[in-house]
């Protein structure tokens, strides 16, 4: 179902131009207008979700593979050396648009970013603590 207010709905769907990579009944993947590095695209699904909580099951496997596909496609053809798949959830982590979308960023050797975070150093007791709040 697609949200009318949905900007990556818009698009998603065709009635917003895009840089289009790839499109089946599905999916559209686009050029990001704002990329991290050259070739940055974004997996959109055309039906509306917020976000991965909200995404099927059915829907993140699909998305995972079409992820694999343009990956394997755009190592090939723009050789970079590198790969970043990034999703983000939620204000706090990142998210700008409320709208399930997965970033494939090609890395290059010397391209200046740093996608990455500073390593924390928990305790043991702490990680213990964490695994019981998750798994019990």
């Amino acid at each position: 179902m697609k949200d009318e207010a949905c900007i990556f709905c818009k698009i998603a769907n065709g009635e917003i131009p895009s840089k289009t990579l790839y499109e089946d009944e599905k999916y559209r993947v686009i050029l990001d207008l704002g990329p991290a590095a050259r070739g940055h695209a974004l997996i959109l699904p055309k039906d509306h979700y917020a976000n991965l909580y909200e995404l099927p099951d059915e829907t993140c496997g699909e998305v995972m593979m079409l992820a694999k596909k343009m990956a394997v496609r755009m190592t090939e053809k723009l050789g970079c050396s590198g790969f970043n798949l990034v999703q983000n959830n939620g204000e706090c982590a990142g998210q700008t648009v409320n709208h399930f979308h997965l970033h494939l960023i090609p890395r290059y050797e010397d391209d200046n970013q740093n996608i990455n975070w500073v390593p924390g150093k928990p305790e043991q007791e702490e990680l213990e603590e964490i695994r019981k709040l998750i798994c019990e």
